[in-house]
């Protein structure tokens, strides 16, 4: 079995898209990103990546390079469940964690569990998903922290 953990952040601007788990959520604000900022697929692929000990997001798909400007985070999913699956790991359960003040995050939690249920490949019931806030103290600002179980 192996165990992985990965986190991602980022501030919000008004004007661009904020999407999460694979989806655009209505909102005045978006992510800024070198993609499209999905901090949800991020933090997923950071803690696929780390439960092999293959590096970060950045290290993969570095801002720097022109080819991921404005990509949608499911190729970087994609590719660090390519990169588990050639290893011999399959995902058996993923924990996800969103802290946003706003939007609220709850009256899409059907359609927000479903994606990441189809982008992992797994049943609902092994994909857990929880919203915080974070009572103001980063009103401007999404995080993720997701947690991944593994076997092989």
């Amino acid at each position: 079995m192996r165990l992985g953990y990965g986190e991602d952040s980022h501030l919000l601007a008004e004007g661009r898209p904020l999407y999460l788990c694979g989806l655009q959520i209505p909102s005045p604000l978006g992510a800024q990103a070198h993609s499209d900022g999905d901090a949800a697929l991020h933090a997923l692929t950071d803690a696929l990546l780390s439960a092999y000990g293959l590096g970060d997001i950045g290290l993969l798909f570095p801002d720097t390079d022109s080819r991921w400007q404005g990509v949608r985070s499911e190729v970087f999913l994609r590719e660090a469940l390519r990169l588990v699956e050639v290893r011999g790991g399959r995902l058996l359960q993923a924990s996800l964690v969103l802290t946003l003040d706003r939007p609220k995050l709850s009256p899409h939690r059907q359609a927000l569990e479903e994606s990441l249920s189809r982008l992992l490949g797994l049943p609902q019931d092994r994909v857990g998903l929880s919203f915080k806030t974070s009572e103001g103290l980063a009103p401007r600002h999404v995080q993720a922290r997701a947690v991944v179980l593994l076997d092989g």
